[in-house]
């Protein structure tokens, strides 16, 4: 059995001027000791998701699924006791920003320990040496002494590291990354993916990792997700989606990255015309389909998510056109 089955997630807004569709019919499983990307570029769903799975959606937010289960527990009907019991312990969440997750009054021992002991029968000194342990385990230096500092005493880097070893406090089977390289400089981004894939490994956890960045997806997803406008448009295990994607958002990502040995010094990069489409009110038809140079008139009407090889699904309806101009 999958370790998350999600099936048909919608998350909508009902705003002032109608219903914001955030997210739209999101299936995908993911196997333990796995790692599942889910990539796009800003305001295509990505966090919005990866929060209904946590059940940390905004009040006026409304979550529906046909199937969201969690290793045999039913998130969609799980009260939120339960939902508290399994945060933190058996689902854990890297958060985007540190700076702005982390409790600036508090200090980072503190944090770490009550994330333990929230969910643990552990003495405060048995809760410190595991927060000591897992700091070392992230890359910190003189950890024991990081435990007296507060989050603004820290690099943004050192910040993240704690931020994951948190998340490793209790010892999750699924761990969610979201976007945990963004305010990092290109250095310690490498080293923070190094140590997530290390840890994963060690410690046996499934992995969501929430990116709009397909290079550093490349070195670490089994497989990916690509959404657009709240719905994904294309899956498949990462190298062949790499290899041959079919979707013309996913080709138009792709050629938006140089490639080292193949794109030559000055070659201006690929770009993709225009923005995405407004998600409030009625959807129907291709989201991208104002954006696509494939796109005709029938991408206007119900596009299905076809399988165009084994474990690998495209929602488009040009793909043939794509193929000729390949």
């Amino acid at each position: 059995m999958a370790l998350l089955e999600v099936d048909n997630l919608t998350v909508d807004f009902t705003l002032g001027d109608g219903v914001l569709h955030a997210v739209r019919g999101v299936s995908f499983t993911l196997e333990r000791g796995e790692t599942l990307a889910i990539v796009g570029e800003s305001g295509s769903g990505k966090s919005m998701t990866s929060l209904a799975l946590m059940n940390l959606l905004p009040k006026r937010a409304t979550r529906r699924a046909d199937r969201l289960v969690f290793d045999g527990i039913d998130l969609a009907a799980a009260p939120e006791t339960r939902m508290r019991a399994l945060r933190g312990n058996r689902m854990a969440m890297i958060f985007q920003e540190p700076m702005t997750s982390l409790n600036p009054s508090y200090t980072i021992g503190n944090q770490l320990i009550e994330a333990l002991r929230t969910h643990r029968s552990v003495s405060s000194d048995e809760a410190r040496d595991r927060a000591v342990q897992l700091l070392e385990k992230v890359g910190i230096p003189a950890a024991a002494r990081r435990l007296s500092q507060y989050p603004h005493q820290l690099s943004g880097g050192l910040r993240q590291r704690v931020m994951i070893a948190m998340a490793l406090m209790c010892g999750p089977d699924l761990i969610i990354a979201d976007e945990p390289t963004t305010a990092l400089d290109v250095t310690i981004q490498a080293q923070i993916l190094h140590l997530l894939a290390d840890l994963k490994t060690e410690f046996g956890m499934a992995m969501i990792l929430i990116s709009h960045d397909l290079g550093v997806v490349a070195r670490v997803a089994d497989k990916v997700a690509v959404m657009y406008a709240g719905e994904v448009v294309e899956s498949a295990a990462s190298r062949p989606l790499f290899k041959a994607p079919r979707h013309p958002y996913t080709r138009g990502l792709l050629n938006c990255i140089p490639v080292p040995g193949r794109t030559a010094p000055g070659v201006p990069l690929g770009a993709i015309p225009g923005q995405a489409p407004t998600l409030i009110g009625p959807q129907r038809g291709c989201a991208f389909r104002d954006r696509c140079s494939f796109s005709a008139p029938e991408c206007a009407g119900d596009i299905p998510f076809v399988a165009v090889e084994p474990g690998h699904r495209a929602r488009c309806i040009r793909l043939g056109a794509l193929e000729a101009a390949a």
